[in-house]
């Protein structure tokens, strides 16, 4: 059902080398270019302000020529590996003296009462990954199903992988590392189904996992009863710091289930004035953030929502309920692993509508009844 391999140490070492030599050579790179850069793009995005999310995917907004993509929705110049050494070697951290208390939780799944549902399950495994059983067909979004690189992992699986459901279909954000994860990917079949935004050729071809559809925003692949829609989110993505950021594009997905549940799927997106817009043209049951690696706000705003703006963001959307995931896994911002559930708590407590949140321990689900009841396990 799922092929192992071991990971792949000349991808770890090509990753370190890309991004060692990335900042190497950025020193090189005349402080103008970044302005002019950063100044045309406000003035793009003062063009952008007043169409619809519609309107600008069918204008191709977001599609900056040559192969690559821009985010209409911020100004903010992404990839610049300098920001990433000073909050690393020279910013304070708030949150060192909590670091003590993150809990190391290994994962276990009970795949039985998943596997006999007929309805509608979502399980949330590890950072960013929801396995969605529709039905009898399976759906897994950004799967990361063992460590990632350096960091230490506080959710790992204590169940074999080969016990896991074969995904019919694996559903990919964008490309940053922990969401577009080929040793996960390498443990799949070959011909199962990827759906992914536009780009990343290079990527599946190496993997040879060539059943792929690419969608665009607001373009969406349809079987029998079930559309998955890629939405646009304020967001960005690279691999490679040598070709520089958004050669290939981002995005959430809106899943319209068989089982007759609509799921909304945030990716990492920074937050931006369009929710609200999304909420009016999608009737959504269930809104899956991600809330992660959102401090400090200094660095992180212009990609990860906090817990403030994501009570806001969901309550704009108008969705039935909430859950977070991108928590839990891996420490890739200061805030600790167990603070994003506690933080969005409180945030939904102020705004009166915690008793819309659901929350998921890792390896736990929700299920959906035929009258679209709940219940988690």
């Amino acid at each position: 059902m799922i092929n192992r391999r071991f990971v792949s140490r000349r991808d770890f070492m090509k990753c370190g080398f890309y991004w060692s030599l990335g900042v190497g050579l950025s020193s090189f790179f005349p402080a103008c270019f970044r302005q002019h850069s950063t100044m045309d793009h406000q003035e793009k995005r003062q063009k952008f302000a007043q169409r619809s999310l519609r309107e600008l995917a069918e204008a191709k907004a977001h599609h900056q020529g040559n192969g690559r993509f821009l985010n209409p929705f911020s100004t903010e110049k992404q990839g610049n590996l300098w920001r990433v050494l000073y909050w690393k070697l020279f910013d304070k951290n708030d949150f060192k003296s909590f670091y003590a208390e993150e809990p190391i939780r290994p994962v276990k799944v009970d795949w039985g009462p998943i596997e006999q549902h007929h309805g509608c399950v979502i399980t949330y495994l590890k950072h960013g990954c929801v396995m969605i059983k529709d039905g009898h067909t399976t759906m897994l979004v950004d799967p990361v199903l063992d460590r990632l690189m350096w960091f230490k992992d506080f959710s790992p699986f204590v169940f074999p992988l080969e016990k896991m459901p074969k995904p019919d279909h694996v559903l990919i954000t964008h490309g940053h590392f922990d969401h577009l994860d080929t040793h996960s990917l390498s443990l799949f079949e070959k011909h199962t189904h990827v759906i992914t935004p536009l780009g990343y050729d290079n990527i599946f071809e190496d993997l040879e996992m060539t059943n792929r559809s690419q969608l665009d925003w607001f373009e969406n692949y349809s079987e029998q009863d079930r559309e998955i829609i890629l939405l646009p989110c304020n967001h960005w993505t690279m691999r490679n710091p040598l070709k520089g950021p958004n050669d290939s594009l981002w995005g959430s997905f809106l899943i319209r289930t068989a089982s007759g549940v609509t799921i909304y799927v945030s990716g990492d997106t920074a937050y931006f004035d369009r929710f609200r817009e999304l909420g009016r043209e999608y009737p959504i049951d269930l809104a899956i953030f991600n809330l992660g690696a959102y401090e400090p706000r200094w660095f992180m705003a212009g990609s990860h929502i906090n817990p403030e703006e994501t009570a806001k963001a969901f309550a704009e959307l108008n969705a039935r309920h909430l859950l977070v995931v991108h928590w839990g896994s891996f420490r890739l911002g200061d805030e600790p692993v167990h603070f994003p559930p506690r933080d969005i708590r409180r945030e939904m407590e102020k705004r009166g509508i915690v008793d819309r949140l659901i929350h998921l321990d890792h390896g736990q689900s929700l299920f959906y009844d035929e009258s679209k009841q709940i219940q988690v396990i």
